[in-house]
């Protein structure tokens, strides 16, 4: 299964919001806060369980730290989730297939 501490990282509503921002790119814990119900110090925790998690990384730009989704991470549950994905369509391939030859053929 994938990264099971990823899960739980998104299972948080303000952790998932943080992540999704990330999502329009790179950026530092006060423009990620801005906006969010919480404080800087709440987003930089939130940024410490998603780094632990796999799903973000970090880097010294000055005095502030930038942080982006790390793609490694995001691949391990688009990986377990694809199997998912994989299963539906081989079942539908199948279906489909069956219905074929049950059709009856044209003379």
């Amino acid at each position: 299964m994938a990264n099971n501490l990823a899960f739980a990282a998104l299972a948080d509503p303000t952790r998932r919001e943080v992540f999704e921002r990330l999502a329009a790119g790179p950026s530092a814990v006060g423009d990620l806060a801005r906006g969010l119900p919480v404080s800087r110090p709440a987003v930089s925790q939130h940024l410490k369980v998603l780094k632990e998690a796999g799903l973000v990384t970090d880097r010294p730009d000055g005095a502030r730290r930038v942080y982006q989704i790390d793609p490694q991470g995001l691949g391990q549950i688009r990986a377990w989730l694809d199997r998912f994905w994989d299963t539906a369509l081989d079942a539908f391939k199948a279906e489909v297939e069956r219905n074929d030859d049950e059709e009856p053929k044209a003379p």
